[in-house]
């Protein structure tokens, strides 16, 4: 896509909670009950050798914000199941949300090599790069993420923050004027950085 005509494919991260992204259920505001945490834990303790079982408990972990807990029981369900993508990008995420930018690095690389292509994959590791400030690592991921969905305004807006900070003003001004038929929510948030960032 020619950024000059339609957006531009740079960002930094509005991923307030789009790390938690689609694949994975992480929400901070939905708590999971002690009774659900219980029965899933009678589950993988009643059969252990269940890896979906220890996802669903690490989810829950997960919801009620007990990051420790959640990484052992996808740890779990990867040694019992190595072929498991989603605890792999569980893993990630909750590295993610811990601010653990180099282990969530490593959990979302090995996501991502099982299916180079995803654009959700591709957007999660430009997110952790755009915290780690590598912002034109994370501006070619967010590159090919929108070449592989042409839709994906999150990763448009996150592109237009990394050309903000690598000094590309006017590729982050054409996604800006993109984003404005498309989603004035974060054309209004991308505008505020964007001003920000010119001081």
């Amino acid at each position: 896509m020619n950024h000059s005509q339609t957006p531009s494919r740079t960002g930094i991260t509005r991923f307030v909670a789009l790390i938690l992204l689609a694949g994975l259920t992480l929400c901070t505001s939905c708590n999971s009950k002690p009774s659900e945490i219980n029965g899933l834990q009678q589950q993988v303790w009643k059969n252990p050798q269940d890896a979906k079982a220890y996802v669903m408990l690490g989810n829950a972990f997960a919801r009620s914000q007990r990051y420790r807990e959640a990484s052992e029981a996808f740890k779990s369900a990867l040694a019992i199941n190595p072929e498991l993508d989603d605890a792999r990008h569980a893993l990630g995420a909750v590295a993610f949300n811990q601010k653990n930018y180099t282990e969530a690095l490593t959990f979302f690389q090995q996501h991502l090599e099982r299916s180079p292509k995803d654009s959700l994959r591709l957007y999660d590791l430009g997110n952790v790069y755009m915290q780690l400030k590598q912002f034109d690592k994370a501006a070619i991921l967010y590159d090919e993420a929108i070449d592989n969905s042409e839709s994906f305004i999150d990763a448009h807006y996150n592109l237009a923050v990394c050309y903000s900070h690598t000094g590309r003003k006017a590729e982050a001004e054409a996604i800006y004027k993109w984003l404005l038929d498309k989603n004035n929510y974060l054309a209004v948030s991308l505008q505020k950085h964007l001003n920000h960032a010119a001081r």
